[in-house]
């Protein structure tokens, strides 16, 4: 069973910057696509951006622009760097492989990182 450890969350100023990291135990970056999650408080989690076997990317239109999803397969682990980030990018971040047609994933859910935007 692959488990993710995300991290690199904080506590960071409007217009400031993050990385995230997600290590996987397994060579699951070779066999799925993979995503950055969020769930913010009293929201449902979304699926922000992902990148695919072959390395293309999609983003959802909020984060478009200012985030940037990469992998290492190598290191078995995805990034996220977020770049002017705003309040309401103030979430749990979460990695995991998505299965497009159901909306589930195809492993269970790390503990997340924590992202707070504030001044």
């Amino acid at each position: 069973q692959v488990q993710f450890v995300e991290s690199g969350g904080g506590l960071v100023q409007p217009g400031g910057s993050l990385r995230l990291s997600c290590a996987a135990s397994g060579r699951i970056f070779r066999i799925y696509d993979m995503g950055w999650y969020r769930q913010a408080p009293g929201k449902q989690r979304e699926l922000v951006a992902t990148v695919t076997i072959g390395g293309n990317t999609n983003y959802v239109d909020s984060v478009k622009g200012r985030f940037t999803i990469s992998k290492d397969n190598a290191k078995n682990t995805v990034y996220l760097q977020m770049n002017s980030l705003k309040p309401e990018d103030t979430a749990v971040y979460y990695c995991n492989a998505p299965i497009y047609s159901s909306g589930t994933t195809y492993a269970d859910w790390g503990q997340g990182t924590q992202v707070t935007v504030s001044s």
